[in-house]
């Protein structure tokens, strides 16, 4: 039992808003372990799986790691920024002994079947690639064709088939089977600013939502820890249905640094690869154009940074990317103190323009300048995310490897 606080209205809602969040994260958890039970269990006269089968047992596995400690992290910051008479430990220990035994449980399942994975190159979506049971073709940017089944249109001004997103996205079928239907469920979001927050529920698979260009389809929010929202709910758009595929949108929070954390889009779980952080490839940073349009003195007061390390092993490479001036010298921020400077790993590699100079870069033990294309490899479509196996059946265009 909890004792919420009766006089203090901001700290109940709080804490009730971390409590939501372990209410639906523990409902994934057990959806994952209960497909992770049902492939091992379906398997037990072979003890094989297959390698994609096994990679993505292994993410369900992973994933309730992580989910156990999303809840955690956002009730103690509830806890902690609240005068509840609530004692800590009363909540917060049960957390820690479940995150141990999903621990043991996914270093039970790489001893016992990782070791014993029939690997083999079947690509993850061959289903998909093989089938020519087209209702609709789509041509996307990359000029690969994608599957599509059905498709609506969501335009504010009602001469579509709806008027919010959320709608639209009630409207798709649920849990799609790919390999028995005709592709993906197309959401075509017209041009326009959008305000609302999107929920790719996990009954919606393959779901995919085609916008009319960058800062032209926008959605946009504000949620902040600042105003009562945890972390985690505070994401304009949130993804948890399967193999979901965003065109061309522009997805946004715009409460600021002063209302300290805060997310615009959230990913629940990707499955193919286990690789966690962040890969920049091939990209442009750049002050955005109201602010380019002021004095350069402007842009050099605002400090910009790379990134910064939340959590203790936080990672994040940049790769073949224009950096423009507005990038800090020092590139990389502290969270706190010496927090994570030792064991998280930030990376550059071969990046241009004025603010990808490395001179006067961070000296962390965490912090490194890859030097090798051996190394630099590590992080390309290909190595971090597998994209080869899935990423031509949605039609977005990449380029699997290094540029150069």
């Amino acid at each position: 039992m909890i004792n919420l606080p009766p006089s203090s209205k901001n700290s109940t809602t709080t804490i009730r808003a971390a409590l939501e969040d372990c209410s639906f994260l523990a409902s994934l958890n057990i959806e994952f372990l209960s497909q992770t039970l049902k492939a091992i269990n379906s398997s037990t006269e072979s003890a094989t799986l297959e390698s994609s089968i096994a990679d993505d047992l292994e993410t369900f596995l992973s994933a309730t790691l992580t989910n156990q400690e999303t809840c955690f992290d956002g009730l103690l910051q509830a806890l902690e920024s609240s005068s509840s008479s609530t004692n800590n430990s009363d909540l917060l220990v049960p957390l820690v002994n479940c995150t141990k035994s999903f621990s043991v449980s996914l270093a039970i399942f790489k001893h016992g079947w990782l070791r014993n994975t029939k690997r083999s190159n079947r690509k993850v979506y061959e289903t998909v690639n093989g089938r020519l049971l087209l209702q609709q073709v789509i041509n996307i940017s990359s000029g690969q064709v994608v599957n599509v089944s059905a498709m609506v249109v969501v335009k504010p001004d009602g001469s579509g088939n709806f008027t919010t997103i959320n709608e639209a996205v009630a409207a798709a079928p649920n849990n799609t089977d790919i390999s028995k239907s005709n592709g993906y469920f197309m959401i075509y979001v017209v041009a326009g600013v959008y305000e609302e927050y999107v929920t790719i529920p996990s009954n919606k698979k393959y779901l995919m939502m085609v916008g009319d260009g960058i800062n032209q389809t926008v959605i946009t929010g504000n949620r902040s820890v600042v105003d009562g929202s945890t972390t985690f709910n505070s994401a304009t758009f949130a993804v948890v249905g399967q193999a979901f595929v965003g065109v061309n949108m522009t997805i946004r929070n715009t409460a600021g640094a002063i209302k300290h954390q805060t997310v615009a889009l959230r990913e629940e779980l990707i499955l193919i690869n286990q690789n966690t952080g962040i890969s920049i490839h091939n990209c442009t940073i750049k002050a955005t154009d109201d602010l380019a349009s002021n004095s350069s003195s402007n842009i050099s007061s605002t400090k910009t940074y790379l990134g910064r390390p939340w959590k203790e092993y936080s990672r994040t490479v940049y790769m073949e990317t224009f950096m423009d001036s507005l990038i800090d010298p020092s590139g990389w921020k502290e969270w706190s103190g010496d927090f994570a400077l030792s064991t998280l790993y930030y990376a550059e590699y071969n990046n241009t323009g004025p603010g990808s100079n490395i001179t006067n870069r961070v000296t962390w033990p965490g912090y490194h300048v890859i030097n090798e294309t051996n190394d630099a490899v590590n992080f390309t479509v290909s190595n971090f995310i597998q994209g080869n196996f899935w990423l031509p059946a949605t039609g977005v265009p990449f380029i699997e490897g290094l540029l150069s």
